[in-house]
């Protein structure tokens, strides 16, 4: 588990005197802060995933969104995923550090879920940590591909960390995730190969969905969300292709694509989208 956490750390950047906190996946995470960090509001900034908001309110508290950054003044515990999850929108870390130290003087909580941000390099405010009451969350599933592992990590204060670790439990990551994880996190030739093809695929993707009719709306290097007024059968008929987009029921002209690979996948899905 030091090994994991040590090289995780690297991976991340995390100044030196901030805890690594490894855990079987972000989802795991999400469920313990709140039983850690009692909390009567809990202000979540923009329309964002779903599952902060269900976490906090499963353990009492009142969640509302907050459309800007002054709203959030308002509650105990802000949460912030950046890049935002599924638009991409993007804080520069100097203005979550700034938001930090404001929070902090009021004894309130700063969550930044980072889920997204491992090929975004200087997106991360993980250098800047450890900050008083500031909590990053990371995720292995999202850069490695390897989503079935189960393998978060929280960054934060070294108090907290030892209070978070005690929660989790002493077996709280499978040996098999140790294993892969420290072996993936040491791979720097491989994060920088698949940043660049992430890139040029990208790239094609946003020709495609042009091509298809859709409007760009955001996205990250892992995925892209568009809009199309027939989004809802479009869903459908990808379904039915065997390719899964993600669908939103506030945003139903909404589609969450990740970026195929490769030619064959390409040409899946713009046999789905448009035809032969």
């Amino acid at each position: 588990m030091a090994a994991l956490e040590s090289a995780a750390a690297g991976f991340f950047g995390l100044g030196p005197r901030a805890a690594c906190v490894a855990a079987s996946g972000t989802q795991a995470l999400l469920q313990t802060l709140p039983r850690l960090i009692p909390a009567k509001t809990v202000a979540i900034l923009g329309f964002s995933y779903a599952e902060h908001a269900r976490c906090w309110a499963l353990n009492g508290a009142d969640v509302f969104v907050a459309q800007t950054m002054d709203e959030l003044a308002a509650a105990e515990v802000a949460v912030i995923v950046n890049p935002n999850n599924p638009d991409g929108r993007l804080l520069v870390p100097a203005a979550l550090r700034d938001l930090a130290q404001s929070r902090a003087a009021q004894g309130k909580w700063l969550i930044v879920d980072e889920a997204f941000a491992d090929f975004l390099p200087g997106a991360s405010l993980a250098p800047e940590l450890p900050l008083p009451g500031v909590v990053a969350l990371r995720s292995f599933g999202k850069v490695f591909g390897l989503a079935g592992l189960r393998l978060g990590f929280a960054l934060a204060p070294e108090p907290f960390g030892r209070r978070l670790r005690d929660a989790l439990g002493p077996w709280a990551v499978s040996g098999a995730a140790m294993d892969i994880g420290v072996q993936a996190y040491r791979d720097a030739d491989w994060v920088r190969q698949s940043a660049a093809r992430l890139a040029g695929e990208g790239e094609v993707l946003d020709a495609l969905l042009r091509e298809a009719g859709f409007e760009a709306v955001g996205g990250t290097p892992l995925f892209r969300l568009a809009r199309h007024d027939r989004a809802a059968d479009l869903f459908e008929t990808l379904c039915r292709c065997g390719v899964l987009t993600r669908p939103f029921t506030e945003r139903p002209d909404w589609l969450r694509f990740g970026i195929p690979h490769g030619e064959d996948q390409f040409a899946r899905l713009r046999a789905a989208l448009i035809g032969n």
